[in-house]
């Protein structure tokens, strides 16, 4: 197996950084082509081969196959240029990252460079970004500064989510598989017309779930943990009264329970990063973490209404989401016994409590004269209540809320058929307030923190011809300031961290080659971020402080592609460069409090390490994704099917000091799928497997107590079918 996985990974780079130039001598007889692919990355309905931004789009089919098995949000990671996600909360509370940036910070309340928009809502808290994946039209990663259109905290980019809309036309579809652990994944869905030509509905579902597999061996008690039960429904209204009017109603909820994440202790060996013998994948052995439950419920409602005026269309979003649930975990990953060495027991529970509201009103011009142009106003609004139990004091509550408004526009001019220029403007203001209503070290102040920032992005796209864009973008985005307040319930002071803003500067060029059946497009990038927000998690102090350094540099390109090899063969690949280094040569955080791990970095007097020069956290190096897919004729009513995708993730750094224990290099994980269609594509079976080697990824880690690690899902075998009709 580890011969196959060293060859597979470096057919994987092979053919992932060389597929230009093996197209270069391609035939041009005629084949297949490669379909169009509209996107919203600007806000209007666009070629993705005009837009003059790093977008790679994820199309509906593909979003299903990852997420066979009961994967989640977090199964996008690396299956994209560029794109990392990791959580140290489980299903509930994803963290992405674009081109290195992101935020490591665990609490709830951490703002985040990269934002999920889901069918046009910010959703700004990690629980609101963790909603099932079902129904999807498709998904789309933007990448680098997206503050004109789409506000503060994207900085790094956003993940553009699109579900399927109602329509008039009669829409009923089910699917499902079963595997591994009782692994299920179960989608349904009934649309149509309830008033002709006027008003239609559309009711989709999904329920995911996966059974308890991990025994306790301190306990005593086999299937402990491991499993989770997520169901999820959207209920969707569109009215259409006339031919100038439409409004979208929007209700979505979910109520998930199971396993929180399962931390294990001592799976690192100090001196290396490769996970040891103290691993076993159905055991742990936990003293603590009453079970590691892990819930979340949460309903939201949407409005999108808009009004066509002729010249221009008005829009207005009006969004309300709630959200509460708990968490508890044996934190240090095991018990004084061992395996390994764990100092003391660490037990942690969480409750919390969230909503936010949104307001967008956009006016765009509509046709297609020479200069378009968009101007709205934005309005958050949001509050989280989080009590944290540590177990050995009373408990603290804290109260965080946040609120900012906005005033953006956009234009775009068309010199030429083949030139056109687009300049954007954001004036945001940004307010966070933080209440501790109970702690153990009694009163403590509000903190508040406050700024006003303008972002602005330039780009100018030029037509080589009528197959090759060009095009330059310069761009500045900026994160708001943040509040960390998680040490409070353990003795420790609220940190505070200033806002950060970035510049940044791409060259990219957009093609479609070979007859129309290969899509070559591929983007090269520099930023620098100012005042750089970090979490320095973890270490000696078991702290949670949010931190500014001088400034952080990122530099590296991107390369997305799909080729229609032959009528009954595609593929689809991508790879990734990035480097990133921290800039600031007084900036030291705390490493290991274990004293079990090995800093590579210079300490100070106190034993902290400085960290200039460091990448940032959870930035890999390079990713690289692969995707083949198969389809042939049987006989006239039926398919074969067969598809494989495959993933491999450079070094990535998991803390912002550098140790020889946290640190990854060369994840790996690979599925595949195969099959029979019948009926023009109506009805699927297939067999499917994901993480088809069985590969243990180190996913994150846990430094204050021991060498403790947690690991990304297991191979998950199974069945699956679909219905449409």
């Amino acid at each position: 197996m580890s011969e196959f996985k060293h060859t597979a990974k470096r057919a994987l780079l092979l053919g992932a950084s060389t597929l230009a130039a093996t197209t270069m001598a391609m035939s041009t007889t005629a084949f297949a082509q490669v379909d169009e692919i509209i996107v919203t990355a600007q806000r209007r309905s666009e070629n993705i081969q005009d837009v003059p931004i790093s977008i790679t789009a994820i199309p509906a089919a593909e979003v299903n196959t990852i997420l066979q098995g009961g994967g989640d949000i977090l199964s996008l990671a690396n299956r994209t240029p560029g794109l990392y996600a990791e959580s140290s909360n489980g299903r509930t509370a994803p963290r992405f990252y674009i081109r290195g940036l992101g935020n490591s910070d665990f609490a709830l309340q951490a703002t985040q460079p990269v934002s999920v928009i889901m069918d046009d809502v910010v959703k700004e808290n990690v629980l609101l970004k963790s909603f099932p994946l079902f129904d999807i039209q498709q998904v789309e990663v933007l990448r680098g500064p997206q503050g004109t259109l789409f506000g503060r905290n994207t900085p790094a980019g956003i993940v553009k989510i699109s579900t399927i809309k109602p329509s008039h036309e009669t829409d009923r579809r089910f699917s499902g598989s079963y595997g591994t652990y009782g692994s299920m994944n179960t989608q349904a869905v009934v649309g149509g017309s309830l008033v002709e030509d006027k008003l239609a509905v559309r009711l989709s579902g999904a329920y995911i779930r996966r059974n308890d597999y991990v025994d306790n061996t301190f306990t005593g008690e086999e299937n402990a943990l491991g499993g989770f039960k997520d169901v999820a429904g959207r209920l969707q209204f569109l009215w259409t009264p006339n031919e100038n009017f439409d409004a979208l109603l929007d209700l979505h909820a979910r109520d998930e329970t199971g396993t929180a994440t399962l931390f294990r202790a001592n799976i690192l060996t100090t001196g290396s990063n490769q996970i040891n013998s103290n691993f076993v994948k159905d055991e742990v052995a936990y003293d603590g973490g009453a079970g590691n439950p892990q819930a979340i419920n949460s309903k939201g409602i949407t409005l999108n209404m808009n009004y066509d005026f002729g010249a221009a269309t008005l829009t207005s979003i009006t969004a309300y989401d709630k959200a509460n649930g708990l968490s508890r975990g044996d934190i240090d990953g095991g018990n004084p016994a061992g395996p390994g060495f764990i100092p003391f027991p660490s037990d942690t529970g969480n409750e919390y409590d969230t909503d936010q509201f949104t307001q967008e009103i956009r006016l765009a011009s509509n046709g297609e004269q020479a200069f378009s142009w968009q101007v709205g106003a934005f309005f958050f609004d949001s509050s989280l209540t989080a009590l944290t139990d540590p177990g050995f004091v009373a408990a603290s509550t804290l109260v965080d809320d946040k609120k900012a408004w906005a005033l953006f526009g956009q234009g775009s001019y068309a010199f030429t058929d083949q030139t056109t220029l687009t300049a954007g403007l954001r004036y945001t203001e940004d307010e966070a307030i933080l209440n501790v209503l109970n702690s153990p070290v009694g009163p403590v102040a509000e903190v508040s923190v406050k700024a006003d920032e303008v972002s602005w992005d330039v780009s100018l796209n030029h037509e080589l011809t009528e197959a090759v864009n060009v095009y330059a973008r310069v761009s500045r985005g900026f994160r708001g300031p943040s509040i960390q307040g998680r040490d409070v319930a353990f003795f420790g002071a609220i940190t505070t961290a200033e806002p950060e803003t970035i510049n940044s500067y791409e060259l990219g060029f957009k093609s479609i080659l070979a007859d129309n059946r290969l899509r070559l497009n591929a983007a090269a990038f520099h930023y620098t971020v100012h005042d750089q927000q970090f979490t320095a998690v973890g270490g000696g102090g078991n702290s949670v402080a949010v931190i500014n350094a001088d400034k952080g540099v990122g530099y590296g390109f991107e390369v997305d592609a799909q080729w229609s090899i032959t009528d009954n063969l595609n593929l689809s690949a991508g790879f990734a460069y990035n480097h990133t280094e921290i800039k600031d040569d007084q900036l030291t955080v705390s490493v290991c409090g274990s004293g079990q791990c090995s800093p590579n970095n210079v300490l100070d007097g106190n034993g902290n390490a400085f960290v200039n020069g460091n990448p940032f956290p959870n930035a890999p190096e390079y990713t690289a994704n692969l995707m083949l897919d198969y389809r042939t004729p049987i006989n006239d009513s039926m398919d074969f099917i067969a598809s494989t995708d495959w993933s491999v993730q450079g070094l990535t750094n998991l803390f912002l000091y550098n140790a020889t224990e946290f640190r990854t290099n060369g994840n790996f994980e690979g599925g595949a799928k195969i099959g029979v269609t019948f009926d023009d594509n109506k009805y699927e079976v297939a067999l499917f497997a994901r993480n088809i080697t069985d590969e243990v990824n180190l996913s994150g880690g846990i430094d204050f107590n021991n060498n403790t690690g947690f690991v990304t899902e297991p191979r998950i075998v199974g069945i699956s079918f679909r219905v449409n009709n």
